[in-house]
This record gives structure tokens, sequence and C-alpha cells, in this order.
């Protein structure tokens, strides 16, 4: 009996490895094992209940919201009581288990999961076992981008989910009526996702694993590429690889950040698709010229498309890394039949997503904020745009996310964590990583000078807010679940 059950889960595994081995350039999925070929309308359209393992996921919320608005059934699992759980359960009526068993599986004709669910869960072992369909989330996400036919896929290292933010407000002002899946939540959605009635989608596009290469892009932007997922990717030069082969997928127009060496390396040569760039200077076909800036991180600038005004432009999410956010949205807007009228307007009144520099309150005089940055370019460029905004001191608690980013670019996260005044290091959260590498914030908090490392978020309220002054700015910082701190802090 036991030699059985041995046997089964070695299937398993070699089934699930197969998935995650099989050329995604095919319009394919997995179907309790087999490897079925079709369309969004040929797989899709005639499943009733969708299961979700990890429906509290950030990558899964929009996709839960999308299908629910369809109109399809849905259930699904999570490990943790979330925001969004509590979001899916109270708002939008889905039944969410807390915990995984195969008996949450009950009805349901097609599960999803995410590339974090490990592959000894017993949901998804049930579900490959069972027959039913069973889709990663990058691939259903593919399979619905394939229903749209003005698909702006958004892609790039870093500013992905502020820019696709930026493109769906503007959209959504225009009364364009886009469709939408970001990578976080926006105030004007009430969420991540959107159905929209016209044929265009705003998709956030995601280079981890490869997943963006599951897409289906009309029209795609390329912000920029950087060394990242380097424990899938290995080199840089095979990040810029697969950029290239999502440059290609797409079907008619790239914006491109022609400032980026990577992005101009990955589209060189591609001449059957539309090219427009975006930049700081005029050799760019859309580019900023008059920018000032004004307190607590407002930056004004005007709009130029090859010499011509476009726009003048009022933004309320600080830093110079999103003057060029928005270059590149105005341009994917302008393409996608908005008016500059509309691009002033809109981004003036854009606070920016969730856990993207936000100010989550002010009290005793000591500002908080949180914001998702994980790697060195984001945390430069998010530390730079806090000491433009003349707090008294800035504090940087960051929460490390996976050992091996951590490990490879430790010398690159000491480089530019000291761009803060003080610095306040939680444990590094391994997500779907276990500890491998022998590191630990400990480590870097050696090469930095001055910081201290506690162990839980409640010795980092406790020390954060003991010692921090009257206009000082305090940010949490990381893409795990460092947030929970920084509500301590104000509740507190």
């Amino acid at each position: 009996m036991q030699s059985e059950k041995i046997f089964v889960n070695f299937l398993k595994g070699v089934y699930f490895m197969l998935m995650k081995q099989y050329n995604k350039h095919t319009d394919s999925t997995f179907l309790g094992g087999l490897f079925v070929c079709g369309s969004y309308e040929e797989i899709l359209k005639s499943k009733k209940h969708f299961h979700f393992i990890g429906i509290g996921g950030s990558g899964m919320f929009p996709l839960v919201q999308i299908l629910h608005q369809k109109g399809c059934y849905i259930t699904g699992s999570d490990n943790n009581e979330t925001d969004t759980v509590e979001y899916e359960r109270n708002v939008l009526g889905i039944p969410v288990f807390i915990g995984h068993d195969p008996a949450h599986l009950d009805g349901a004709d097609c599960v999803v999961y995410t590339a974090a669910v490990s592959k000894e869960n017993p949901e998804l072992a049930a579900a490959f076992a069972s027959g039913v369909l069973v889709l990663e989330r990058a691939k259903l996400l593919g399979l619905i981008t394939q229903d749209y036919h003005n698909a702006i896929c958004v892609s790039g290292t870093h500013g992905k989910t502020t820019t696709s933010s930026m493109i769906t407000q503007i959209l959504l002002s225009a009364g364009l009526d886009p469709s939408v899946v970001i990578g976080g939540k926006l105030p004007l959605l009430h969420g991540s996702g959107r159905v929209g009635k016209k044929d265009l989608m705003v998709c956030e596009a995601c280079e981890f694993n490869d997943h963006f290469l599951e897409l289906s892009p009309d029209i795609s932007v390329i912000l920029n590429i950087d060394a990242d997922h380097l424990e899938y990717f290995g080199t840089l030069e095979n990040i810029i690889h697969s950029f290239r082969k999502f440059a290609e997928k797409t079907s008619r127009t790239l914006i491109v950040n022609a400032d980026d060496e990577n992005t101009k390396r990955a589209i060189e040569g591609l001449t059957e698709k539309e090219i427009i760039t975006f930049g700081s200077g005029s050799s760019c076909d859309y580019y900023p010229t008059q920018i000032s800036y004004h307190p607590q991180g407002k930056t004004v600038f005007t709009l130029m498309h090859r010499g011509e005004k476009i726009a003048d432009i009022s933004l309320s999410v600080p830093g110079k890394h999103n003057i060029l956010n928005a270059v590149a949205a105005c341009a994917a807007c302008l393409k996608a039949g908005a008016s500059p009228q509309q691009l002033s307007e809109t981004l003036s009144d854009f606070h920016g997503a969730k856990r993207r520099f936000e100010i989550l309150g002010e009290k005793n005089g000591i500002t908080i904020a949180d914001d998702y940055a994980h790697h060195p370019t984001e945390l430069e460029a998010t530390l730079k745009a806090a000491k433009e905004m003349h707090f008294r001191q800035v504090w940087a608690v960051f929460q490390p996310f996976t050992f091996s980013r951590t490990k490879i670019l430790l010398d690159d996260f000491a480089r530019v964590l000291p761009i803060a005044d003080q610095v306040v290091l939680a444990p590094i959260m391994g997500g779907r990583e276990k500890n491998e590498y022998g590191i630990s914030s400990e480590d870097l908090a050696k090469k930095v000078p001055g910081t201290i490392c506690l162990p839980s978020f409640e010795s980092i309220t406790e020390y954060v807010l003991s010692h921090a002054r009257p206009g000082d700015l305090v940010i949490t910082l990381g893409c795990g679940d460092i947030n929970k701190c920084s509500k301590m802090m104000m509740k507190r």
C-alpha cells in the first residue's frame, strides 16, 4: 500500500514538472494530467465552477474579480485571513476556506493555482488526480487575454503596477471602458480587476518564471529590464532574451524605454512591429520637458511628442521614476484613443495604487507610508523620492523578500539602503523558498552601518515609534507582509 502511494505521488510530480516545462509558445494546457490545446472560447466558456488555490494572492484577486463579473461560480482556499480574503468573502460572496483540503474541490470543473503553491498541496494533488482542468494562474490570464483584440500589456522589472494603474484610470475616465488585470489594488476599482464592455484590456505582464510569455499582447509597454528573479533566469542575458520573446509575441505596437540599454537590446532588429519610444530626451517620440518639483512629492511637466506639446501633466505620486511611468502611460493611452485633455485631467487625480508609496496617515507629526519596493533599483527610487519630500528624517523599515534575491543582490541592497537616515530590518520572508542560501537580514545589516535588525513586527513597531520624532517619515518596504507593520504603527 505504501509503495502504491509513493508511485502515485511520483506520477503527480512528473505531471507537475511536465506542465511547468511544456513549450509555452503553444496554446496548450493541462487537463487531469493530459495536455489539451485550445483557445479561450474552447477551454473556458464551458466552465462554470472555478476553484482558486491561494485565492487571496495579489495575482489571483483580479482574475477572481473578472470571472466573478462574468457570472462564474467561484470557491477558493488560502493559508491566511487577509483583507483580500475578507473582501472576496464578504463583498463578492465567494466561499473561501482557510487551509487546504481535497474536499474543497467538490463540484469544481476548473482549478487555478499560483506558482507559489507547492506540488505537495493536497488540493493541487487531488485536482491533478481528478481529471478536472488545472491551470496555473499565468495560463488562465493568458487565455483571458486571447479574448481581447486590443490588449495593452505592461511589462518591465520595475513600475508595472503604477503604470498599469495610470493607464487604467485614464482609459476609464476617457469612457473607453477597459477590462483590467493589475498587480495592485487601485482605489478606483475597489480591487485590481474589472470586466469592461469593449474589446480593450489593460494587463500587467510579469516576467517572473516567464509568465508574460503566456499572454497575447497587441500593444506592449516595456518600462525597463533589470537583473531580478535570477534564481530562475540565471543571468541578465536570459532575462533580456525573454523580453525579446515577449516583444516578438506582440501583434502590433511596442512602447519602449529608449533610455534603458537593456530594453534597446531586447528589441534590436525588430522591424515588423510599430515601435514608439519614450524617455527623458527629445530623441524619443514621447518625453517630458519643463519639469518642476513641488512640496510633498508633487511634480509638474509638459508632455511632448516629436517636438510638439501634447499636455501639461501634474503628478501627485513622487519620484523621478514616476515621470517616465506617466510618459509611458500617456503614450499607451493616446494609442488607445484617449485625448490629451483626458491625460491632464486624470493624472492630476491619480494618487497611486495600494502599496505604491501609499501614505497611510500622520499621527503626532510622524508620517507613516508603505511601498512594495523589494528590488535594489526600486528601493533606490523610492528612498530618493522620500528624501526629496523634505521630511526631518526618513526611516526605511525593510523586509527582504526571498532568500535567493537577498543573497544574489546583497551588495546592491547594502548600497541603496543608506539613502535613508535610519534603517530597520525585519527577518527575510522566504515566500516560496527555503533558506538553502545561508542568508539572513543580519548579513545585510553588517554591510549597512547603524542598521537595526529586529525579530518581529511588534518589536519593530515599538522601536520605531519610540525613536521617531515629529517631522519624520516612516516607510515600510517590501512585497511580503511588511504592510502589517505599518498598520500596527498607525494603530499605535
